[in-house]
C-alpha cells in the first residue's frame, strides 16, 4: 500500500466552473469567481478587503511594495520558514533580523522579539506555522508600542484562529497560500489581506499594475492610467474558478483533516517520551494543515524517513533555517538560533490530505511505532 505525502483534493465541481469561466469569454483576473472567491473570505472571515493574487509569494511582494520597504528598513522574522516570507521584503532592500522559534512548536519567540528591535524596525512577520497562532496579543502590542507594521504570514492557516479571531484578520496585512499542498488549493494562487483602512487603496492600484484600472471598471473613473508603482499579481479566472469549488467545501475539507490529525495525534501519544508532537496553545484552534513530529537528532529523522520510504510511505521535512542559507549566512549578524537549528534537523512531516483513510493513517502510525520498538 503506497501512501504519497500529499494528494490534492478534487470537489468534483471544479471542471464544472472551469467551463462557466471559459464560457464567459472573461478569462483575465477579477473576473466573477475572482469576486466570488474574495466575498467568501470577507463574509466568512470578516476581512476588511482581499485580493487573490498568484500566489502567496506574490501577495508577501505587494504587501512589501504596499508598505514602501526600502534599503535599511529592518524586517523581524523567523529563521524557520520558507523563503518566500522574507524574500518579498529582501528584494526591496530591507535587511532580516531573523528571530528564534519557541521550544513547544516552531513558530516566533515573541519573548524574544523586543530585544530585536531597533529605530529601523519597519515590520514584523509572524508565521503561523502548519496553521497554529502564534501569540498575536503581544505582537500587536509590541507593533504599537514600537509603531511598526504586523504581516501575517498566514499561507497555512486558511481556518484557523487565534482565540475567537481568524488568522489573517489581526495583523494591518497578511497573506494566504492556496498552493496544492495547503487545506484549500487551486495548484498555485494566493492572497493579501488589507485590514488596515489606510492600505485598501494603494493595494488594489499597485496589484494592477499600479493603474487605477479596477476603479476604471466600476465606472468610479473615465479612464485609466498609472498612477503609482505596481506590478501583475492577479490570476485569472480559472485559478480563481477552481480556488471558488474548493471554498464551497471548505466545512467538510476541514471536519476530515482534523479527523486525521487527532488520529494522528491518538495514534503516537505513548511516544511522547521519545519524539515531541505538536503543541497546541490554548488560545489556538487548530486548523489541521499538517501533522508533525519532531525526533531528537538529524540521524534519527532521516533513519526513520528511510524506514517508513521503504515500506512505501511519504514523508518530508520542513524547512531549513534560512539565517544558515547559503544566500543569506554571510549576511546574518545575529547569535546562535537553537530551535531553528532543532526544526531544521528533526522535524518530519507525515501525509495528511482529505482522501487519506484511517486505514493508512494506522498503518503510518504502526509502522512509526514499529521504528521506535526496534531502535530500543
Amino acid at each position: 500500500m503506497k501512501i504519497p505525502f500529499n494528494i490534492p483534493y478534487s470537489t468534483g465541481k471544479e471542471i464544472a466552473y472551469i467551463k462557466n469561466a471559459i464560457s464567459s469569454r472573461k478569462l483575465s483576473g477579477d473576473g466573477e469567481y475572482t469576486k466570488l472567491c474574495q466575498s467568501f473570505f470577507e463574509n466568512k472571515y470578516n476581512f476588511k478587503k482581499t485580493l487573490l493574487t498568484t500566489s502567496c509569494t506574490d501577495a508577501l511582494e505587494l504587501a512589501a511594495l504596499l508598505l514602501d520597504i526600502k534599503e535599511g528598513d529592518e524586517i523581524i522574522a523567523p529563521s524557520y520558514t520558507f523563503v518566500s516570507t522574507v524574500n518579498a521584503f529582501v528584494l526591496r532592500g530591507a535587511t532580516i533580523v531573523f528571530a528564534d522559534s519557541n521550544k513547544d512548536n516552531p513558530n516566533i519567540d515573541v519573548d524574544k522579539i523586543e530585544q530585536l528591535i531597533t529605530p529601523k524596525t519597519k515590520v514584523i512577520i509572524p508565521v503561523h506555522y502548519a496553521g497554529i497562532a502564534c501569540d498575536m496579543d503581544k505582537i500587536m502590542s509590541l507593533a504599537k508600542k514600537y509603531n511598526f507594521f504586523v504581516v501575517e504570514d498566514a499561507a497555512l492557516s486558511i481556518d484557523s484562529y487565534y482565540k475567537d479571531k481568524p488568522l489573517g484578520s489581526i495583523g494591518h496585512l497578511a497573506t494566504f497560500s492556496f498552493h496544492e499542498t495547503k487545506n484549500v488549493s487551486a495548484g498555485e494562487g494566493g492572497m493579501i489581506v488589507i485590514n488596515d483602512e489606510q492600505f485598501v487603496k494603494r493595494a488594489e492600484i499597485i496589484r494592477e499594475k499600479g493603474t487605477n484600472r479596477s476603479a476604471f471598471y466600476r465606472g468610479e473613473v473615465n479612464k485609466y492610467g498609472w498612477m503609482d508603482i505596481g506590478s501583475s499579481f492577479l490570476p485569472s479566472e480559472i485559478t480563481a474558478a477552481y480556488l471558488y469549488a474548493q471554498l464551497q467545501e471548505l466545512d467538510n475539507i476541514q471536519i476530515r483533516r482534523i479527523q486525521i490529525w487527532k488520529q494522528y495525534d491518538d495514534g503516537l501519544a505513548n511516544l511522547k517520551n521519545k519524539i515531541a508532537l505538536p503543541i497546541l496553545p490554548e488560545f489556538a484552534r487548530n486548523n489541521a494543515n499538517s501533522f508533525y513530529i519532531v525526533c531528537k537528532s538529524l540521524e534519527e529523522r532521516t533513519s526513520l524517513m528511510s524506514y517508513l520510504s521503504n515500506r512505501e510511505i511519504s514523508t518530508a521535512f520542513h524547512y531549513l533555517g534560512l539565517h544558515k542559507s547559503e544566500y543569506y549566512k554571510n549576511k546574518y549578524k545575529g547569535g546562535e538560533l537553537k530551535m531553528a537549528d532543532i526544526y531544521t534537523d528533526c522535524l518530519l512531516r507525515l501525509p495528511l490530505y482529505y482522501e487519506l483513510t484511517d486505514d493508512e493513517v494506522i498503518s503510518i502510525i504502526s509502522a512509526i511505532q514499529d521504528f521506535f520498538l526496534n531502535k530500543a
